[in-house]
């Protein structure tokens, strides 16, 4: 018989923990395992969902759309969440509830509790208590986190660095490392699309990831403003576009510093000459290990799991079916 696993996650849109999901989802061998993503909108109150659910679906994974899910803290709208979910584990019965982000996490790992979910698997991808904020909100985030542990089962961290702040008070014997994966051999296209939008013949710094303050793509804009010889390309999409664009225009730097909007990893890296990930967070990223297994110089802050994925000396370990092996042991246990 099948064993039925619930994946939870708040937000649809693309990015790290959703390429996660995707990847676990629709990767967990089919004979073995009945799957279904329960998934929010795209971060916004009555948000549609986005390119998570499109590919899930493309990949012929079950998709159960949760409509009261949003990115930030509004308190009827995720008393009205949690019930939503609520409903959707007592019907679906899951054998592992799989449980991912911050909000999904800690509504998820109640309901879960409450409705007697057997194993609750609770992957953290990145501690918001570790983020840049005012003392008394990171002490109620580190208090919510540590809940969302105590009612689950197991807590997987992608990176040691995570491991090491998480609150793990009576809690260390439930966690686990297992880092993201990629497809080692993968193909990479031209990047012409990237080389075409620069004069011939320049340097190209490029970074690609979700347009957020944590991201801080602002800091190569600042760095292209103060050298005249740097040109930068910026790939993806997200909330910071605007602020991106206006102090591209402010700096004149129209023609050397572009936006590219979404576009997969594997069809822009050629197009870099260097690689940057000026982040200031972290889980373990996707890209990094992208770019490295393009073969690209690498500039990058040392935040979360990033040193992990530079110092490697055997990249198996961020095999894609590494991880999926780690994290099926998890389930069977």
């Amino acid at each position: 018989m099948k064993k039925k696993i619930l994946f939870v996650i708040t937000k649809s849109n693309w990015g790290g923990a959703q390429r996660y999901v995707y990847d676990l989802a629709s990767g967990l061998p089919k004979e073995q395992f009945d799957v279904a993503v329960a998934l929010g909108g795209t971060g916004r109150a009555d948000a549609s969902t986005g390119l998570l659910e499109e590919r899930l679906s493309g990949a012929g994974v079950r998709t159960i759309f949760l409509a009261s899910f949003t990115r930030d803290v509004y308190l009827l709208r995720d008393v009205k969440a949690f019930f939503e979910l609520l409903n959707v584990i007592k019907k679906e019965k899951p054998d592992v509830l799989h449980l991912n982000s911050s909000k999904a996490g800690g509504l998820g790992a109640l309901a879960g509790h409450i409705t007697g979910v057997r194993r609750i698997i609770f992957t953290a991808h990145g501690f918001a208590h570790n983020e840049i904020r005012p003392l008394p909100q990171r002490a109620l985030i580190w208090v919510a986190s540590w809940f969302t542990i105590l009612f689950a089962h197991r807590v997987i961290v992608l990176s040691n660095y995570e491991l090491r702040r998480a609150p793990v008070i009576f809690t260390r014997r439930k966690f686990v490392v297992v880092h993201n994966g990629i497809d080692l051999h993968m193909q990479f296209g031209s990047g012409e699309k990237i080389r075409n939008a620069f004069p011939a013949g320049t340097r190209i710094t490029g970074t690609i990831g979700e347009l957020t303050r944590n991201k801080n793509q602002i800091a190569l804009i600042e760095e292209a403003k103060n050298n005249s010889e740097m040109f930068i390309a910026i790939v993806g999409e997200g909330e910071e576009r605007a602020r991106l664009e206006s102090k591209i225009r402010e700096y004149g730097l129209e023609n050397r510093v572009k936006l590219f909007g979404f576009m997969p990893a594997s069809e822009v890296l050629r197009g870099f000459d260097v690689f940057t990930l000026p982040s200031l967070k972290e889980g373990l990223p996707y890209v990094l290990l992208e770019a490295k297994a393009a073969g690209l110089p690498i500039a990058a802050n040392r935040v979360g799991g990033v040193g992990e994925i530079l110092d490697a000396q055997d990249m198996n370990e961020f095999s894609l079916e590494r991880m999926v092996e780690k994290t099926i042991a998890l389930y069977e246990r």
